[in-house]
């Protein structure tokens, strides 16, 4: 079961049987990082970004938007050219030891010894970030990924899906606080990809704070509360799933006519209608604000004029619609602000 905003900043943690209401505080904080790498390329460009401890954020953006440079930076892979970076309180330049060891980190290939074996390799893991061996932590981990039965087999010999589950084993085997999955779901089956939906909506329950970076849009919808958008380096939107939807998102209204138009009245020109399939559709595009009191003045309108429907059909934007929309504004407009934000705790305060 997932969070529910239920005020500015709170969320509704459903966890094991009980229900916890908390103020949630930034465990990573972005100030005007930067990054231009010495081609002159700039990967990222002033981005300011929190997020919030036990929350799912989903960063969505086409490919070479500046994703996993992102990623990449927060994880102490890739050094800053400005800005920047704490992860629960710690610096990731000056207290990188620290930093680094709440974080866990799924990329999207797997670089390891392919003549190791499942466990020996995900023990390896933990004990590089200095923890004890913990023999029932690194089973729990490889039964709840499907892998205890391969423990003992070389990587080498496991198919493509279960090499992706082994990335995920050995970023949780030092019990991180915050999990970043990179294109965690690229190019595998139904079957592993429901299971890791079912992973981080568990690893949320337990308190980790998951960070999404995708292009599949139904996997942000499906399980983000907030999501991100970037594009040629720039955070475009930062916004609460569902406040997205409803402020960027639009609704269509769909009536097939009794009898096609060949035009449509003057009228009804204070709507936003078109006519579709040679004038035996009416075609109406509002967003959720017009919903209560502009369609049913439309219908009124309709029938003092005889315009007679035989069927009527609604449809509301997806996240796919408003990501397109975003990425294309951004791109026709490449200077203007972020479209839409979330005020920091401290904003809010």
């Amino acid at each position: 079961m997932g969070n529910e905003i239920v005020a500015d900043g709170a969320y509704e943690i459903r966890g094991i049987g009980v229900t916890l209401l908390r103020q949630m505080p930034a465990v990573i904080s972005i100030s005007q990082l930067t990054k231009t790498y010495a081609s002159d390329l700039k990967a990222l460009k002033h981005i300011d970004l929190e997020i919030h401890r036990g929350e799912i954020f989903a960063l969505l953006g086409p490919n070479g938007a500046g994703k996993t440079t992102l990623i990449s930076v927060v994880c102490g892979i890739v050094t800053p050219t400005t800005g920047t970076v704490l992860v629960d309180g710690h610096d990731i330049v000056r207290e990188y030891r620290a930093a680094r060891s709440k974080i866990g980190l799924v990329p999207q290939e797997l670089h390891t010894d392919m003549f190791e074996s499942v466990w020996a390799t995900v023990n390896f893991s933990r004990g590089l970030f200095g923890h004890a061996p913990n023999p029932a932590h690194l089973e729990k981990v490889l039964r709840d990924l499907s892998l205890w039965d391969k423990r003992n087999d070389k990587i080498m010999t496991l198919s493509g899906g279960m090499k992706r589950r082994v990335l995920i084993a050995k970023a949780l085997a030092h019990e991180p606080e915050i999990l970043f999955l990179d294109e965690p779901t690229a190019g595998v089956d139904v079957e592993l990809r429901r299971d890791m939906w079912a992973l981080v909506r568990r690893l949320r329950e337990s308190g980790v704070t998951i960070i999404l970076t995708t292009h599949y849009i139904d996997e942000a919808e499906e399980m983000a509360d907030r999501i991100g958008v970037i594009n040629k380096g720039e955070l475009i939107v930062v916004e609460e799933k569902v406040g997205l939807m409803k402020k960027l998102g639009k609704k269509q209204l769909t009536l097939h006519l009794l009898e096609p138009l060949a035009s449509l009245p003057l009228e009804l020109s204070d709507w936003r209608l078109a006519l579709k399939l040679g004038g035996s559709e009416i075609e109406y595009t509002f967003d959720g604000r017009e919903e209560q009191t502009r369609i049913p003045a439309l219908l009124r309108r309709l029938d003092e004029l005889g315009i007679g429907f035989k069927d009527l059909q609604t449809r509301q934007s997806s996240l796919e619609d408003i990501f397109v929309s975003l990425v294309k504004a951004q791109s026709d407009h490449p200077w203007s602000a972020p479209l839409a934000s979330v005020p920091s705790p401290s904003e809010r305060a």
